[in-house]
């Protein structure tokens, strides 16, 4: 039997496990968790309790529930989107290209409002910042505007990220649970246009990324991208 911890409601205890059975590679895409009368044994509560934090789950993508079968591993649709989940640095890399950054800031700062609002946690939370510019062959071709959750990534400010990508760090000590994003065009501000080399009159490719790890928001990041430099590609 597993005991919950007291000072965690029940469900969450229940989905924190299954979240980390799955990141463990226990079990993996496809295969069928324990179903939910097993689960209420283990945990000594109520299907209703386990059906909760399966549902949740099933809602947030990490789960598939299929009537009269079972509950299975869901596929991590995010590795299809349109915009992959990886290292600017590989990318550039798999062209057979030249990568490398400038790092113009790298902080420690107190949530405001609206970015514990984003976040979800409470103003003042600490968060880390950075801005760093990616180059392809010596051409700027990314302004990378990051938000980071602290508790998740809590070396987050000793990296070198002239070596290591703030990505590619993130996704060995934040392990992907979940992402949100939106791509659109914008004029940018002269502060990024500068960093960019371009003219401030120039239509920028802007994504803004969200993700999740851990049941919790671990980063929040703008990337913006000369519009005539850069395009958005993939396959479904």
């Amino acid at each position: 039997m597993t005991t919950p911890s007291p000072a965690t409601p029940v469900f969450q205890t229940i989905k924190d496990y299954l979240l980390k059975e799955i990141q463990a590679g226990t079990w993996k895409e496809g295969d069928a968790i324990p179903s939910e009368s097993a689960l209420a044994q283990q945990f000594s509560v109520s299907r209703m309790t386990v059906n909760r934090a399966v549902r949740e789950l099933t809602s947030e993508q990490i789960l598939n529930r299929i009537q009269g079968s079972g509950t299975y591993v869901a596929q991590q649709k995010y590795q299809a989107t349109l915009v992959a989940i990886k290292s600017i640095a590989d990318e550039i890399r798999s062209r057979s290209h030249t990568h490398h950054s400038e790092l113009h800031e790298l902080i420690e700062v107190d949530a405001s409002e609206l970015l514990a609002q984003q976040f979800q946690v409470k103003p003042g939370h600490p968060l880390f910042h950075s801005v760093i510019v990616h180059f392809e062959n010596g051409i700027a071709i990314q302004v990378e505007d990051r938000w980071v959750n602290s508790v998740l990534a809590q070396d987050y400010l000793a990296q070198d990220f002239s070596i290591k990508t703030p990505n590619e760090y993130l996704m060995a000590v934040a392990p992907l649970q979940g992402v949100d994003y939106s791509i659109e065009a914008v004029i940018p501000p002269k502060s990024i246009a500068d960093m960019l080399q371009i003219s401030n009159k120039e239509s920028c490719l802007v994504l803004h990324r969200k993700t999740r790890s851990q049941n919790q928001i671990a980063t929040i990041v703008t990337m913006w991208h000369p519009g005539n430099r850069y395009q958005f590609t993939g396959s479904f």
